[in-house]
């Protein structure tokens, strides 16, 4: 799959000057290769791991799947691949997915542009020759006019440090980077810290097959069934022949995913009727049961209707009455204000005896010892803790690198009073460098195939524009920054999002100013919109044009 010469880093010391730098490696960072040699740029990719795939490679966990069907989780820009692959359940697994990427990789000849095994520790914008200098872990230095931030929102595993890990005799695993040769959990006593997506997907899976399982939680969440299936010839057949449609109507659709879409408000219809179509769409399973009714994120009536649906199947399911309390979300928390999960037996695996449930916001974790954890009333023994605590979302990758801007300030230090973009593309100060789904855009709200191919079509795009123009130099306004997060905040505060302690949220280092709303909650279709405009008129917010450097020419990696 990988050829030799790009299993490791570059000897230390060797230089490299590109047109644009493109730094990870999975859907967003090889799309940006393809579309970016396709505009006739030269063109490296830095992947820190020792594979591509991105989020699809580091989360091998058991169980680890995709919350947006297959059919519309996968690129677009090309027919023929479209017509080609073959998707084999309603929602795919990650070995499946990463299968998927490995194809895309080999069959447009993309792996010749990723350098493996090579870390980013340093990106910093040299003015004199208007251009970035990237060092890696290695020393090797690389020279880029354009550099694209395609590092993930997902990416940044968190780690808590609890007193006591470093003296633990078993194994310590993180759903966020599982090892690869899998692991055996058959006759162990096993904790997972975390019931978030990816905590939700693992514990039916580690149940099975554990001596026991302790699932230590801290707040309950809402899931909603995936009824995951084998894809029949049929409905395959139905997706490929319509594919040009569909694709388009998701471009403009909220999240970027087609479901179907009520258009009654669950306000103004009968609670019977409401009833019978919570029930029409829990029996399809997936996340469309957040479309049944058009009001449920702008209206509290609507949201909590649904939340009690939730509820009263959670109720219905789990037999304990101390689990079944712990389990079933606050009526104070609205569906919707975190990513619904997806599961597959997630509450009823609570009904299994082997199966414990531990609320650490009432019984704290106090530390982890030789031979297992306590918390705050009770020891338990253990031979495995699985971290399923997910991630730092959105900028945790980027704040990992040092990147520094125009006038020698890092973003870290821009940005210690909570992220700010133009468009959710660029921030002020750092010329040429671009994010893709970052925060400021729609990202993690939405279907990120969808929102990573509007991204990097409109990079493209911008970039071919500048040099038709003979430019090479471009940068948001301070002011146009300001105005875009203000009113993304602003967008957010209309609806459930800012109602709970989420990972949408980012708080100031400082502590003193109000935490806010990291994304663009207007819907993927609006933004589009907005971008397509900002580009139809040349750009207003952004700061462009030529600036005479001695980088004029890249080197031809071909």
């Amino acid at each position: 799959m990988i050829e030799k010469s790009q299993a490791a880093e570059a000897a230390p010391g060797s230089k490299l000057d590109v047109d644009a730098i493109v730094i990870g490696a999975g859907f967003a960072g090889l799309l940006a290769i393809y579309k970016l040699r396709q505009a006739g740029l030269t063109v490296q990719a830095l992947e820190a791991s020792d594979s591509i795939g991105g989020v699809w490679n580091w989360n091998r966990y058991p169980g680890a799947r995709c919350d947006v069907e297959s059919m519309q989780y996968s690129y677009s820009f090309s027919e023929e691949l479209q017509q080609e692959w073959e998707w084999s359940e309603r929602y795919a697994t990650q070995p499946e997915i990463l299968r998927y990427i490995e194809h895309v990789a080999d069959r447009f000849d993309l792996n010749r542009h990723v350098q493996l095994n090579t870390r980013v520790v340093s990106a910093t914008y040299q003015a004199h020759e208007n251009a970035w200098q990237i060092q890696t872990q290695s020393g090797r230095e690389i020279t880029a006019r354009f550099c694209i931030m395609a590092t993930g929102c997902l990416s940044a595993a968190r780690m808590p440090e609890f007193p006591g890990k470093e003296k633990f005799k078993g194994d310590i695993l993180h759903t966020g980077h599982w090892p690869k040769s899998g692991y055996d959990f058959s006759g162990k006593h096993v904790a997972v810290i975390g019931t978030g997506s990816s905590g939700i997907q693992a514990i039916p899976m580690i149940a099975k097959t554990a001596k026991s399982l302790t699932v230590l939680q801290r707040t309950a969440t809402y899931s909603v069934p995936a009824r995951n299936r084998v894809l029949d010839a049929t409905e395959k057949r139905a997706w490929k022949a319509n594919y040009a449609q569909l694709r388009e109507m998701a471009r403009y659709a909220p999240s970027g995913t087609l479901y179907e879409f009520g258009e009654r408000k669950a306000e103004e219809t009968p609670p019977q009727e409401q009833t019978a179509e919570f029930e029409k769409r829990w029996a399809k399973g997936g996340p469309g049961f957040l479309r049944a009714f058009s009001d449920i994120s702008s209206s509290p009536i609507a949201n909590k209707a649904a939340g009690d649906f939730i509820r009263a199947k959670i109720a219905e399911v789990v037999q304990d009455p101390e689990k079944r309390r712990l389990l079933t979300p606050a009526t104070t928390l609205p569906v919707g204000s975190k990513r619904i999960c997806v599961d597959t037996g997630y509450f009823e695996t609570f009904n299994r005896d082997n199966v414990d449930l531990i609320d650490i916001r009432n019984d704290p974790i106090k530390g982890i010892e030789e031979n297992g954890l306590s918390t705050q009333n009770r020891k338990f023994d253990l031979d495995c803790i699985v971290f399923a605590i997910g991630f730092d979302v959105i900028v945790g990758s980027l704040m990992k690198i040092g990147i520094k801007g125009r006038d020698g300030r890092t973003l870290k230090e821009k940005w210690k009073n909570g992220p700010g973009t133009y468009l959710g593309l660029m921030v002020a100060g750092f010329p040429n460098l671009f994010l893709v789904t970052g925060p400021g855009s729609p990202s993690v709200l939405t279907n990120m195939m969808v929102s990573i191919e509007q991204h990097i079509e409109w990079i493209t795009s911008c970039l071919q524009t500048m040099r038709q123009q003979g430019n090479n130099y471009i940068e948001p306004d301070e002011a146009a920054e300001s105005k875009w997060m203000d009113d993304a905040n602003s967008l957010a505060e209309t609806m459930p999002f800012l109602r709970a302690n989420s990972w949408y949220m980012a708080s100031p280092e400082s502590g003193s100013s109000p935490r806010r709303f990291m994304l663009y909650s207007g819907g993927v279709g609006t933004y589009r919109e907005i971008c397509d405009r900002v580009a139809e008129k040349n750009y207003p917010g952004f700061n462009i044009c030529a600036r005479h450097t001695v980088f004029d020419v890249a080197t031809d990696l071909s």
